[in-house]
């Protein structure tokens, strides 16, 4: 159920199950984490197919969750894919139109920008039947929304129309086509692109990301300082 397709330096990953509104199964889950892995694209856009972006996870799967040890395992599962594309070195967009449930709000807090259409909405509803999103979602939420909208929206299992998500930080803009911000960033330099990510990913203590940004930005700088002297030396010889 995950396609990919690359076009203009930008790898688009996309959920393709819309019948579920793209609700994953542990095989599915699996299957994105490779798709993100082997991408060596400066940016990788996640999107969903059909109306929604992603339901979260499958229910028939959780249903099967019947005890701790298998219960515990497929979350530590989601979490990884949740990590895999935290720690890509793409940077990595999600493209959310319709809606986003429970897995599918982890996700996108996973990636590094989260672009909204008018049309997307959020909610992790999970306490309303019992369970909460375990694929970061109660250590991400809170780091990107604040504490006091994390507990609100995690709490109440409400949902969020895409103003509502602007205005909390859950998304960064609300545009008619999010594949436009990917391409925009692409646009950029990638060596660059991949080292700013890598510096506010960072989650070293303070003295060492200060020490690991000026290294960064040094190597960038004599690199590009040896691209402008080569362009020199190339118009004086002509």
């Amino acid at each position: 159920m995950i396609e990919t397709e690359v076009r203009d330096d930008v790898r688009t990953v996309r959920l393709t199950r819309p019948e579920r509104r793209n609700a994953l199964t542990p095989a599915a889950l699996d299957e994105l984490a490779a798709a993100i892995e082997d991408a060596d694209e400066p940016v990788v856009y996640l999107a969903g197919a059909g109306s929604a972006f992603c339901a979260g996870a499958d229910l028939d799967a959780v249903a099967d969750l019947d005890d701790e040890e298998r219960a515990r395992a497929f979350a530590r599962r989601g979490q990884r894919v949740a990590r895999t594309i935290e720690t890509a070195e793409s940077a990595v967009v999600a493209g959310i139109d319709g809606a986003a449930r429970g897995g599918g709000v982890e996700l996108a807090l996973a990636c590094d920008v989260r672009v909204a259409t008018p049309a997307a909405t959020f909610a992790e509803p999970g306490v309303t039947f019992g369970l909460f999103g375990a694929w970061g979602g109660t250590v991400r939420l809170p780091e990107v929304v604040g504490l006091g909208d994390a507990m609100d929206v995690a709490l109440s299992g409400r949902v969020l129309d895409a103003d509502e998500a602007l205005r909390a930080g859950l998304v960064s803009r609300v545009v008619d086509e999010p594949y436009a911000v990917a391409d925009e960033l692409a646009g950029n330099d990638h060596a660059a692109v991949r080292a700013v990510k890598a510096r506010l990913r960072d989650d070293a203590d303070r003295e060492t990301r200060e020490r690991e940004e000026a290294d960064a930005f040094a190597e960038l700088a004599v690199e590009r300082a040896g691209t402008r002297n080569e362009d020199s030396r190339g118009r004086e010889e002509n």
